[in-house]
C-alpha cells in the first residue's frame, strides 16, 4: 500500500514539475498519467499481490472513479446535444464501425473462434468512458476556440447518451448470438 501511495505521489509530482517547469505552454493530463502509472504498476506486481492491493484500495478507487466521472460529465452542456445532430451521427457511425471491424480483424488475425470474430465488436459498443476522458482533454486544449469546444461537447454528450441506450441492446444481442447468454 505504501508503494502504491508513493507511486501516485511521485506521478503527481513529476506531472506538476513537467507542467510548470518544462512544458509551460502545454499541459500533461493528470488522468492519463494516472492511467499510465496504473498500467505500469499492475504489470510490475505479481497477480496475487495485485489482488491483495486491489482489495485494500477498492473503497478509495470507488470514490475516485465516481469523482472522475462527475468531473468529466459536469462541464458537458446538455443543451448542446440538440445542435450536434450530424456530428453525433458521424461520430457514432465511425466509432461503431471502428469497434466492430477492428475487433473482427483482430480476432481473425489471432484465429479466434468464429463467434468471437463475428460478435466481439458488438459487445464493445457501450463502453464510452474513454471518449469522455479524451473529450475533457480536447476541450482543455481547444479553449481558444470555444465554438469547437461546444461542437465537441455536444457531440460526445449526445453520443454517450445514445450509445449507453442503443449500444447496450446491441451488446446484449452480440452475447446472445455468440451463445454466451440465453436469449
Amino acid at each position: 500500500m505504501v508503494v502504491l501511495l508513493v507511486g501516485i505521489t511521485l506521478t503527481v509530482g513529476i506531472g506538476w514539475f513537467v507542467n510548470t517547469k518544462i512544458l509551460t505552454g502545454i499541459m500533461l493530463n493528470y488522468m492519463l498519467m494516472g492511467v499510465s502509472f496504473s498500467a505500469v504498476f499492475a504489470n510490475m506486481v505479481g497477480k496475487a499481490r495485485l489482488e491483495e492491493i486491489t482489495d485494500d484500495f477498492h473503497p478509495i478507487l470507488a470514490v475516485s472513479l465516481m469523482a472522475a466521472i462527475v468531473d468529466l460529465g459536469a462541464p458537458l452542456n446538455y443543451h448542446l446535444i440538440l445542435g450536434a445532430g450530424l456530428y453525433t451521427f458521424l461520430y457514432i457511425a465511425a466509432r461503431g464501425a471502428g469497434k466492430y471491424f477492428g475487433a473482427r480483424f483482430g480476432a481473425k488475425a489471432m484465429r479466434m473462434p468464429d463467434p468471437v470474430q463475428k460478435y466481439l465488436g458488438l459487445t464493445l459498443l457501450p463502453h464510452s468512458g474513454v471518449s469522455l476522458v479524451f473529450t475533457g482533454i480536447a476541450c482543455a486544449t481547444l479553449t481558444s476556440q470555444p465554438e469547437l469546444v461546444g461542437i465537441l461537447q455536444g457531440t460526445i454528450a449526445a453520443a454517450a447518451v445514445i450509445n449507453e441506450i442503443i449500444a447496450v441492446i446491441a451488446a446484449k444481442k452480440g452475447f446472445e448470438l455468440a451463445c454466451e447468454i440465453e436469449a
